[in-house]
């Protein structure tokens, strides 16, 4: 039977944890995942952000089973954020960065890029992959180009 994302739950119940420890709720965002919506000019080389998400750092939070969206300040311009629960990396606070960093969705296939050459998911030891290049870990999917 299939299940839904752990992850929103996840994020919550961290989120209640390190707030009811007196810490600052931070998390990781993957900045380029399919539909967040963070300023690109605070996002750092990886395609990442940390955001403040304590109660007193943003305003109209809402964690849902779909993302977190709030309000807040950067360089005194507020701004609404929203960030789907795909693109959240991990929750950990602040002081002690205690906390959790989440493995890559499973069931979120890679978007292609734009323009470039479409990638499909190819599964491991399935008998089109006649590639002569290292062999795929059997645990893993792995990615071919397709032309």
């Amino acid at each position: 039977m299939a299940m839904t994302s752990s992850r929103p739950y996840m994020i919550r119940a961290l989120f209640d944890w390190i707030v009811e420890n007196q810490c600052t709720p931070y998390i990781l965002v993957d900045a380029h995942a399919q539909g967040v919506s963070v300023p690109q000019q605070y996002v750092n080389d990886e395609g990442q952000i940390v955001l403040n998400i304590a109660p007193a750092a943003v305003q109209d939070l809402l964690i849902t089973d779909e993302g977190i969206e709030f309000n807040a300040r950067f360089g005194g311009v507020p701004t609404e954020l929203y960030i789907p629960c795909a693109g959240v990396l991990g929750v950990y606070a602040r002081e002690n960065g205690q906390g959790m960093i989440f493995e890559p969705e499973k069931n979120s296939p890679p978007e292609p890029p734009k323009g470039g050459p479409k990638i499909e998911l190819a599964e491991s030891g399935s008998s089109d992959n006649k590639s002569s290049e290292t062999k795929p870990d059997k645990s893993r999917p792995s990615l071919k180009v397709v032309k």
